[in-house]
C-alpha cells in the first residue's frame, strides 16, 4: 500500500481578519488559498489526476488558532476510481478558543469497483464553532461501487460528543436496489455559538416540513449535547441535496463576509 500523503492547513487571527499561516500538501493532494472580501480565510482542496486512484491514502490536518475563522472546501467532487485495494481520506481538525471552521467539501462520487474509507475528526474548543457537511453521491454508475465507509467524530476537550459512521457494502446486497430512488446522502453538523441562529432555523424548518410519500428530499434533525445539531438528508438528485444544504447555511455569506458559492451556482 502506498504511503500516506500528508497535508497541513493552519489559520491564525491577524488583526481583524484570518490568515493562512501554513499550507503544505504532498501528491496527490493539492491546496489553493484564494483571497476573498471577508474576514475569514478560505482554502480549497484538490487531487492531481482528477481523483483518488487505487491505493491512494490522504491525511489532512487543519488547525485554527484563537479567534480564527476559516472555510475549507474542495475544487469539485472527490472522485474515487476503481480501487481493489482501497483508497482512504482522513481529516483531523482542531478548532481553538473562539475559532470557527466551515468544512464543506463537494460530494464524494465512487466509481464502479471503488473501495473508499473516509474519516473526519474534529476537536472543538468549548467556545469554538463548526459547520460541517459530508455528501456521498451515487456516482455515474449509480451505487456501482464495492464499498464505502464514512465516519465522523466530534470531540470537546477530548471527549466525544458525536461518533457516527455508516457502511455501504455491495457484499450485503445490491446497493442500487437498497438505495431505491435516492441518489445522494448527506450529514450536516452545526455546533457552537456562531451557528446558534442557524441551528434554530434549520431545526424548525426540518421539523415543520412533513415528509410526503415519495418525497424527493427527506430530512431529519437531531439535537446533540446542548449546542450541536445533526441533520441527515437523502435526495433523488445531488443537485437537490446540495441546494438544500446551501439553503440551511444561507446565513454563511454574512458570517464569512463573502459568498463562497457566488461563482459556483
Amino acid at each position: 500500500m502506498r504511503r500516506v500523503a500528508q497535508g497541513r492547513l493552519s489559520f491564525e487571527r491577524s488583526g481583524a481578519a484570518t490568515a493562512v499561516s501554513q499550507a503544505y500538501a504532498e501528491s496527490p493532494l493539492k491546496l489553493l488559498t484564494p483571497r476573498n472580501h471577508g474576514d475569514a480565510a478560505w482554502a480549497y482542496l484538490g487531487t492531481l489526476g482528477g481523483g483518488l486512484l487505487d491505493g491512494d491514502r490522504i491525511r489532512l490536518d487543519i488547525e485554527l488558532g484563537r479567534g480564527a475563522r476559516a472555510l475549507v472546501s474542495t475544487q469539485g467532487p472527490t472522485r474515487v476510481f476503481r480501487s481493489p485495494s482501497g483508497c482512504e481520506s482522513r481529516t483531523f481538525a482542531r478548532v481553538g478558543e473562539g475559532a470557527s471552521l466551515v468544512l464543506v467539501p463537494d460530494p464524494a462520487a465512487c466509481c464502479a469497483g471503488a473501495r473508499f474509507v473516509q474519516r473526519t475528526e474534529v476537536d472543538l474548543d468549548p467556545s469554538g464553532s463548526l459547520a460541517l457537511w459530508d455528501v456521498l453521491s451515487a456516482g455515474r454508475e449509480r451505487w456501482g461501487f464495492s464499498q464505502c465507509t464514512s465516519a465522523l467524530q466530534l470531540r470537546r476537550c477530548g471527549r466525544p460528543v458525536l461518533d457516527d459512521a455508516f457502511l455501504l457494502d455491495a457484499a450485503h446486497g445490491a446497493l442500487g436496489e437498497r438505495m431505491g430512488r435516492f441518489a445522494a446522502l448527506a450529514t450536516l453538523v452545526l455546533a457552537g455559538p456562531l451557528f446558534a441562529g442557524a441551528r434554530g432555523s434549520v431545526r424548525a424548518a426540518v421539523e415543520a416540513r412533513a415528509v410526503a410519500p415519495g418525497a424527493r428530499l427527506v430530512e431529519s434533525a437531531s439535537p446533540v449535547g446542548g449546542d450541536v445539531l445533526v441533520v441527515r438528508l437523502a435526495a433523488e438528485s445531488v443537485e437537490e441535496l446540495v441546494r438544500a444544504l446551501r439553503d440551511h447555511l444561507s446565513a454563511l455569506p454574512c458570517l464569512l463576509g463573502d459568498d463562497p458559492w457566488a461563482r459556483r451556482s
